[in-house]
């Protein structure tokens, strides 16, 4: 996956309910066979923290074309 953010929020990271205001689930775009994390950096790093596997994400699915395509709801973490 390829963060889109030069800056993590450490207060975001660090916050028992960071995801209390917020979506649940990071943001993606999948563009020519690359994973873009468009928002949800703390969240993703999180679970790389923890050592998951797996990261469910909200993930568009963007052609060549600029044309949009059905997704899945999750994807393997890299």
């Amino acid at each position: 996956m390829i963060t889109t953010k030069a800056v993590l929020d450490l207060h975001s990271l660090l916050a028992k309910d960071s995801t209390f205001y917020g979506d649940l689930f990071p943001h993606v775009v999948q563009w020519r066979g690359e994973f873009y994390l468009e928002d949800g950096l703390h969240r993703a790093l999180r679970a790389a923290l923890h050592q998951r596997s797996v990261l469910h994400a909200r993930v568009l699915q963007v052609d060549d074309s600029g044309g949009v395509a059905p997704a899945a709801d999750e994807m393997g973490a890299q």
